[in-house]
């Protein structure tokens, strides 16, 4: 089988696709981006190549972005922020039954190294806050807004083991900090009180204190091994290998 172009694999074998960004957060103004983030299954075959199939891809629409499934389980088992939130995601574009199942897991990907990872993403965040306040005079006030809304989201998940994306209620008074209608003293006050609140949820957390691996393993084996068996689609364009296969997905010596 041959290597299928980038665009090609995420416009055939996306499993699951979602909306992310502002309109996801419930924070969309006129003119906001449509940030669209997903998931493809490469198949199987194209592993037992040299050359292997993209871990991720940009594109082919604008402001769209893909990973392949083991990628994106691994960095999600890592608690990656933007993974974990692509997970959850209340606006979901497409799905099929592997996305499906995929999201069925979202629980297991959850444990308590997300206080690590969210934390030091906000710190990463908060640098270069404090960077353009001594450059400019002035933080980013969109950075600003997003950087509580990450912050309460981390102090959320802590609390109640659960990650909401929808910031709610909480809308107007971060788009008041987009606007920079409010003094960078009380948004410098409320980012502090998030780094305390969630640093002390994470000492009661109900969260596991790691990720349920073996779950996710077993998923992603099973779907390599059901896209192994599946049969290939002749097309013309392709230099296609016939293999053999064993009904327990290894290849037939010749």
């Amino acid at each position: 089988m041959q290597l299928p172009h980038p665009h090609a694999l995420v416009r055939d074998h996306t499993i699951y696709s979602c909306v992310m960004g502002s309109r996801a957060f419930g924070l969309a103004t006129d003119g906001s981006d449509t940030d669209r983030r997903g998931v493809f299954l490469a198949p199987t075959p194209l592993f037992w190549r040299f050359e292997k199939p993209p871990t991720h891809v940009e594109g082919p629409a604008e402001e769209q972005f893909a990973w392949e499934l083991e990628r994106f389980c691994e960095l999600a088992l890592r608690a990656n922020p933007n993974i974990l939130e692509c997970l959850h995601s209340p606006l979901v574009e497409h799905l099929d039954g592997t996305g499906r199942e995929l999201l069925s897991l979202r629980e297991a990907f959850l444990s308590r190294r997300v206080h690590e990872t969210f934390a030091r993403y906000a710190l990463g965040q908060r640098k270069k806050l404090d960077a353009d306040l001594r450059v400019h005079g002035a933080p980013r006030w969109k950075h600003a807004m997003h950087l509580l809304r990450l912050l309460t989201s981390c102090r959320d998940l802590l609390r109640t083991g659960e990650l909401t994306l929808d910031v709610g209620d909480r809308r107007e008074p971060l788009l008041a900090v987009k606007r920079g209608e409010v003094p960078w003293p009380e948004v410098e006050s409320r980012m502090t009180r998030l780094f305390e609140e969630a640093e002390s949820a994470a000492s009661r957390t109900p969260l596991p204190a790691e990720p349920d691996r073996a779950r996710i393993e077993d998923f992603l084996i099973r779907t390599r091994r059901e896209s192994a068996l599946r049969p290939a689609e002749p097309n013309p364009h392709d230099e296609l290998v016939q293999s053999a296969v064993r009904p327990d997905g290894l290849l037939r010596q010749p």
